[in-house]
């Protein structure tokens, strides 16, 4: 099936990016320009049906979207690097400038100082501003500006497009582009990112249900999974899915809608999944997942995948989560072992999550700094922030706007 990657940026390399992953034979892309950054949420959060993954001509859009917490699909930028310099340099000296004297804004310095030494041109009277979150085309401005007044620089090179039409009328400004190749490889490892997302979402799921008798109404529980039933050598039976129908039903493998009705009719009722590289590792994952379930309590769900990674789906959460509120209330704390278990999560995990609320416990987390503290994608964070809801040990106390359009992150209140 096709990719659609949505290409966002200003109009002029929205329209360069379209252009060379076209003739680069890419799936479909999409151009959504805009006329300024800040107007970077509002084209995301409008293309969000639209598109499979996300492209950002440079790394602004891309950490104004980042920062909303908006990423919730495979998205990259493509880079400015040396080679976007050097192809600048080599104009402005064919046109007679003197690129001694310059000023950089967004490149990293490193990068700016190893291609000019490479290029044999000096460095002592070049002046670098690399990219951080928070600067705004105002301050790339002030930066040249500054530099040509105490500095003497000549010409500013500038990576912003609005910080370009600031300076374009006060001083020699050149605004640079991506490289033709920067926008072919970024291109490339963006759409291999997605694809490998998708056939992730295509693995083969394989659950094994363990009940004390026979359920007649059994296939009708599972319909939503949309998969296939089949019986076991040991009166256990076999259900076959996909992880994607696994994980919307699931809602991200926090729970399991049949789990309380078949632990209902018969009192205990286990049920494993196992996501596997291959048929019969998930069935081998299947079985560890279903003799885990019967080690954690008479009613539980457990999906296991490669790496020792064992997700719990407790099938009485609702009374764990009451024990769990009334031991942050003060009665008595829950150990960390257990409530790893419980919330599905690696302990190690609990332990970096308990570092982060430490850090202002009063101020809450949002799903973007989990992403940060923990080096994962949003999409997980989320995932993880949602495990601790449901376990009672995290709540959602509002939104926050911090002067930005688009959907506001949800901030969370953690007890660990």
């Amino acid at each position: 099936m096709a990719l659609t990657v949505g290409v966002i940026g200003p109009e002029d390399l929205v329209h360069k990016v379209v252009a060379v992953g076209g003739s680069a034979g890419a799936d479909r892309l999409l151009a959504l320009p805009y006329r300024h950054e800040d107007e970077t949420l509002d084209v995301v959060g409008g293309a969000q049906s639209e598109v499979d993954a996300l492209l950002f001509t440079g790394v602004v859009p891309h950490t104004l979207a980042a920062a909303a917490g908006l990423l919730d699909r495979p998205a990259m930028y493509v880079p400015y690097n040396g080679a976007t310099l050097l192809r600048a340099l080599v104009e402005l000296l064919r046109l007679g400038h003197d690129v001694s004297r310059i000023s950089i804004d967004t490149l990293r310095r490193s990068e700016v100082m190893e291609t000019l030494t490479e290029a044999k041109l000096p460095t002592e009277h070049v002046h670098v501003l690399p990219y951080r979150p928070g600067l705004t085309s105002q301050d790339l401005a002030a930066f040249h500006l500054g530099a040509r007044d105490k500095k003497e620089t000549r010409v500013a090179l500038t990576c912003l497009g609005s910080a370009f039409h600031l300076l374009d009328h006060e001083m020699h400004a050149v605004r640079l582009a991506p490289s033709r190749h920067s926008i072919r490889s970024t291109l490339q490892a963006l759409l291999l990112a997605t694809a490998g997302q998708r056939s992730g979402d295509a693995q083969v799921a394989l659950g094994i249900i363990d009940l004390p008798a026979a359920d007649r109404e059994l296939a009708a529980d599972l319909r939503v999974l949309g998969g296939s039933l089949a019986d076991l050598h040991d009166g256990q039976r076999l259900v076959v899915t996909t992880r994607g129908v696994l994980e919307k039903v699931s809602e991200q493998f926090t729970r399991l809608p049949f789990l309380d009705d078949l632990a209902a009719r018969h009192g205990t009722a286990h049920v494993g999944f196992g996501l596997g590289r291959t048929a019969a590792e998930a069935e081998a994952l299947a079985r560890r997942a279903v003799n885990r379930a019967r080690s954690v309590g008479p009613v539980a769900g457990v999906v296991s995948m490669t790496d020792d990674v064992d997700i719990v789906i407790d099938g009485e959460r609702t009374a764990e989560a009451s024990a769990a509120a009334g031991s942050a209330s003060g009665g008595g704390p829950e150990s960390k072992v257990t409530l790893a278990r419980r919330v599905g999560l690696n302990p190690r995990t609990l332990d970096q999550l308990r570092e982060l609320t430490a850090q202002d416990p009063e101020a809450g987390i949002t799903a973007h700094r989990v992403a940060e503290h923990l080096s994962v994608q949003q999409r997980t964070a989320r995932r993880i922030l949602k495990r601790l809801e449901r376990a009672g040990v995290a709540v959602p106390t509002g939104s926050r706007e911090a002067g930005r359009t688009g959907r506001p992150p949800i901030v969370y209140r953690v007890r660990l």
